[in-house]
């Protein structure tokens, strides 16, 4: 049995990462068979389609129903 998680949230310091992080990188270079390059071009394609599903999500969104939330298409500085 796994132990529970804690709700803190984590936030490792800049260029480390954190275990939940780590576990996820390798999984993505393990699916790729440790193509690094192989995985950054999988990643990148996902966040292109994500930006797209983003704009056409946008675009058919009335005001009312966002109560006035706008998407950012780009994330806040760490």
């Amino acid at each position: 049995m796994l132990p529970a998680k804690s709700l803190k949230p984590h936030h490792p310091k800049a260029g480390q990462l954190g275990s939940d992080d780590a576990w996820e990188v390798e999984a993505v270079l393990a699916w790729h068979d440790d193509d690094a390059k192989a995985a950054i071009r999988s990643l990148l394609d996902d966040c292109q389609h994500l930006r797209r599903q983003l704009a056409l999500a946008e675009r058919v969104m009335s005001r009312g129903m966002a109560r006035g939330w706008t998407p950012r298409y780009e994330r806040d500085a760490l």
